[in-house]
């Protein structure tokens, strides 16, 4: 039996993570919650995850200093951005960073399930371990 894939959700409102976990984990992927771009950094020293959900504006550290430190330790885990504002400046940033995908807030479900799974299809994962 394959081991489940995982999604690393990094944001620092818990209701946004909470809501995001639901949706996710409904679609059987396992889920890793993270409050801040700092806690999820010491966490991929001991484990990667599949793809990670990062929120732009966070206090301390934002998601484009995790998406920046990310790609400058060559850890190859695809990221999807998700941010309360539509900036086409932002959606840019992300992308020239190595985003694979720019979504805004409120996140629809089905946008966000399909943004993952194409993610971890690009990373070369098997297709059929992905839920749908």
């Amino acid at each position: 039996m394959s081991p489940e894939l995982v999604v690393a959700i990094v944001d620092d409102d818990s209701s946004v993570r909470r809501a995001l976990t639901r949706v996710i984990r409904s679609c059987g992927f396992q889920v890793e919650s993270f409050s801040s771009g700092d806690e999820f950094l010491r966490s991929v020293d001991d484990y990667e995850p599949d793809c990670v959900v990062l929120d732009v504006n966070m206090p301390e550290m934002n998601g484009w200093e995790v998406q920046s430190y990310l790609s400058r330790a060559k850890v190859d885990i695809p990221v999807i951005v998700i941010s309360g504002e539509h900036d086409v400046g932002a959606l840019a940033h992300a992308k020239r960073n190595g985003a694979q995908h720019y979504l805004t807030k409120p996140v629809d479900a089905e946008l966000l399930l399909g943004a993952i799974r194409n993610a971890i299809a690009s990373r070369g994962m098997i297709e059929s371990r992905v839920t749908h």
